[in-house]
């Protein structure tokens, strides 16, 4: 018995240890960017963010835990601007972190695209680039891609994710792409731009043009020439109480939309934008054109039914996309 047991023991101390397999880890730096990943690749893999909620995404810096959960990540998915990403950049290129650092050129293969800021000398506009879902469709493909290439055991499984992904995009933009082409709104910041130019929508001004740039007054915009102003519900109140007075002045509704969040997929967060500025918009006063022979006739229709323009979007989305 005792040379059994002898056995045993020995067989088990010296069998290899079979573990389970750990998932890739994608390592994001803002929440908004890992509800992209996490809705796009599911529970094959694990995604973790960097800067907090309610912490100012640009004043942020990593903190000695952070620097070590990198050197442990596979993906590294950033906007390209922030101090944090920065930081990132720096500690890539001096060998201390191992895993893939994605940025702006590697979304550009898969369709990524800046937004000018029309209010700010032109330059491209680097905040809140993942409101637009060509955007979000290009940084959930290059990090599938990515991914891919380290674990090709795993392709299968993510590119069947992506697919459904990119489906459930897809019929968003056919419901709402373009839906208020012609249009032209004042943002509260930048970041807002690209939640409302997919719908057909031009960004002509911005209360704060940057975050280095000190914020417009409302008079200063008093005549710009817009049909709706844009605001979040978490910016500083004394930006909130600026956009609802420029509103006011104007005579012009207002719709707010959500930038940064937690706890929600980015398919429900872009939707309910484009609920929040179609709706806001059906309140106003919308001008429809319709050619007849060589004459342009005018119809201006004042309080349209939320109902009409709401109800259809909302119809097209459900025959298109019924996981929504």
């Amino acid at each position: 018995m005792r040379k059994i047991i002898a056995l045993v023991m020995t067989l088990i101390l010296f069998s290899p240890i079979v573990k389970a397999q750990e998932k890739p880890l994608v390592v994001v730096s803002l929440p908004s960017i890992a509800s992209i990943i996490q809705e796009a690749l599911g529970e094959s893999v694990e995604v973790v963010y960097l800067v907090p909620p309610g912490v100012e995404p640009h004043q942020y810096q990593l903190s000695p835990e952070q620097v070590s959960l990198l050197r442990r990540a596979d993906v590294i998915v950033t906007t390209g601007h922030l101090p944090a990403e920065l930081k990132i950049e720096e500690l890539k290129k001096s060998g201390e972190i191992r895993g893939v650092v994605l940025g702006i050129k590697d979304y550009e293969s898969f369709g990524f695209r800046y937004l000018p800021e029309r209010w700010y000398e032109g330059k491209s506009n680097p905040h809140g680039i993942w409101l637009d879902p060509k955007n979000a469709l290009a940084i959930a493909k290059a990090t599938e891609q990515s991914l891919v290439h380290l674990y090709p055991e795993l392709s299968e499984e993510l590119n069947e994710r992506i697919k459904i992904f990119e489906t459930k995009i897809r019929a968003i933009e056919m419901a709402y792409a373009g839906i208020l082409k012609g249009k032209k709104a004042v943002v509260e910041l930048p970041s807002q731009q690209y939640a409302l130019e997919w719908l057909g929508i031009e960004v002509i001004e911005s209360i704060k043009p940057e975050a280095e740039i000190p914020a417009k007054s409302v008079d200063s915009l008093a005549s710009v020439g817009a049909d709706l102003v844009v605001y979040d519900e978490a910016t500083p109140e004394n930006l909130k109480d600026a956009s609802k007075k420029l509103s006011e002045r104007l005579g012009i509704p207002i719709a707010n939309v959500t930038v940064l969040w937690v706890g929600k997929n980015y398919s429900q967060i872009l939707v309910e934008n484009a609920r929040s500025i179609v709706k806001a918009m059906s309140k106003g006063k919308v001008t429809v054109v319709r050619e007849s022979g060589g004459g342009v006739v005018k119809y201006s229709l004042v309080s349209l039914v939320v109902g009409v323009v709401v109800g259809i979007a909302i119809g097209v989305l459900i025959r298109k996309c019924p996981v929504l």
